[in-house]
């Protein structure tokens, strides 16, 4: 008996087991809710998405409601999106957004631009309501040399033909950006920017800033211009300072060779009078070499000495009348 009992509930436990097993298998439950939605899909497909680790409510949910928005989707599509990657959940929605706002999207597109990245839905709402994206303090100068700080409001709808693949928003920004300045720079004068501003529109807009980006530009508004800066004056002064650094440099430069040139001309000087000293101090030896050999008498050298007197005594009285010359 107590055999019999252990068999019963061991084949009890093994047929919950497999009733547990069935049911996470075959998601009954949702089969009626997709049979009852209008959706057509088979048991053995909900079994073979369960083998293929794909969840089935993210298959069948989002094909419930395409179907209930009267769009017609292929289920083996929405899995192979699924294990791709993708959103499936927010594809389906821009494919009902789209359809609801006569957009003409189709489901490889929508998928493609899922798997690239973008968000296909808030893509689809840019579309249907278009965005203001406001662009940083652009800076420019005009002709007459001041500074005119811009801000400016872009108005952009996407284009769902060239997400994949487009320039986004920081693109739009710089290229805005870049017409701005441009069109400062090329102002007369900033009185002329600050009386017209809408001029600055109508050329950054004529230009055809949004080729080959995700958006289509509808309108460039400017928010504000601010007068910044003299840059002329600023400039004139920095270089008025550099051309005074400058001439300073090379007057330091003629300073220090005029120096250079004197202590050259005094070590000379001092060369030269130091050859006359050595020149005087050979004279006596000389002159002792002389008497030696006998080359010349005491009435010579008394008659050198007289000589060398008169001299001297020339040189004197002609210096005492040069200074009472320069007295008088």
């Amino acid at each position: 008996m107590e055999g019999i009992a252990v068999g019963t509930a061991l084949v009890i436990a093994l047929g919950a087991i497999l009733v547990l097993f069935l049911f996470w298998a075959v998601p009954v439950g949702l089969w009626i809710t997709a049979y009852a939605s209008g959706v057509r899909v088979k048991l053995t497909n909900l079994v073979g998405m369960r083998f293929r680790k794909v969840a089935p409510r993210e298959i069948i949910l989002p094909l419930i409601s395409a179907t209930k928005a009267g769009l017609k989707l292929n289920i083996d599509e929405l899995e192979a999106h699924f294990l791709a990657g993708g959103e499936l959940h927010r594809v389906v929605l821009a494919l009902i957004s789209a359809d609801k706002a006569n957009i003409e999207l189709h489901f490889q597109q929508a998928a493609a631009i899922d798997l690239a990245g973008r968000d296909v839905l808030d893509a689809v709402q840019v579309s249907v309501n278009p965005k203001v994206i406001q662009t940083p303090k652009v800076a420019a100068m005009a002709k007459d040399g001041i500074q005119l700080i811009a801000l400016a409001r872009v108005t952009v709808r996407a284009n769902i033909n060239r997400l994949v693949g487009g320039a986004g928003e920081e693109t739009i920004l710089a290229r805005v950006g870049e017409g701005i300045v441009s069109t400062i720079g090329s102002a007369a004068s900033h009185k002329a920017v600050l009386e017209n501003p809408d001029n600055i529109s109508k050329t950054v807009l004529a230009k055809g800033l949004d080729s080959g980006t995700a958006f289509e530009i509808l309108s460039i508004d400017i928010a504000d211009v601010d007068v910044g800066k003299n840059i002329g004056a600023e400039l004139q002064t920095d270089q008025a300072e550099a051309d005074k650094r400058i001439a300073q440099a090379k007057a330091e430069e003629r300073r220090a060779m005029a120096v250079a040139a004197e202590q050259e001309n005094k070590a000379l000087v001092e060369e030269m009078k130091a050859e006359v000293v050595r020149a005087q101090a050979q004279v006596p030896l000389a002159i002792a070499e002389a008497f030696k050999s006998g080359n010349i008498g005491i009435m010579d050298y008394m008659k050198y000495r007289n000589i060398a007197s008169d001299t001297q005594m020339r040189k004197s009285i002609a210096g005492a009348d040069e200074d009472s010359d320069t007295e008088t």
